[in-house]
């Protein structure tokens, strides 16, 4: 997959203002990866505006995970450091970085999205104004990675996500 450059304004331009929402309805994806397993099922991985959904299915179960500054509005909580229920786990972190690590952030996901199992998308306004995300499945689960580039005025601030999916 590529580097979708995204003819929109981001809704979601401050890292402190996401939240997590699980099993919420599914936005509008700006762009979108489908990836299939045989024994994990499939998961969508969805780019929004800054931030990321992603929809886990099965024949007999379904699970949403949001990540975006509407996330608390749709029922969720602000972003936690971790989140768990049987079968499902998820952790966060956010760090501030120096500008010249934002970018050399930026052209690494860049380039490893690629992959065919990366999607990425690039917001106007700055080059490295990022959204990627990434998914396998092992051992009938799903395990996939996001990051959320968000620059500033000679820094900038990355969130990076992680979760597993065991169906």
């Amino acid at each position: 997959m590529s580097v979708h450059l995204l003819d929109v304004e981001p809704t979601d331009v401050a890292a402190d203002a996401l939240g997590l929402v699980l099993d919420a309805p599914v936005p509008e994806m700006l762009a979108s990866l489908r990836l299939h397993d045989a024994a994990a099922g499939t998961v969508t991985l969805g780019v929004l505006g800054a931030s990321h959904v992603v929809v886990g299915e099965t024949d007999r179960v379904v699970l949403t995970e949001q990540v975006s500054c509407t996330a608390v509005l749709a029922g969720g909580h602000r972003l936690p450091d971790t989140a768990e229920r049987p079968g499902y786990r998820f952790a966060a972190r956010t760090e501030r970085v120096s500008g010249a690590e934002l970018r050399r952030r930026a052209a690494d996901l860049r380039a490893r999205s690629t992959d065919d199992r990366w999607v990425c998308g690039a917001f106007p306004g700055d080059r490295d104004a990022l959204t990627a995300l990434t998914a396998v499945a092992e051992a009938g689960q799903w395990r996939w990675r996001t990051w959320h580039l968000y620059p500033g005025d000679g820094h900038g601030t990355v969130v990076a996500t992680e979760s597993r999916w065991r169906p």
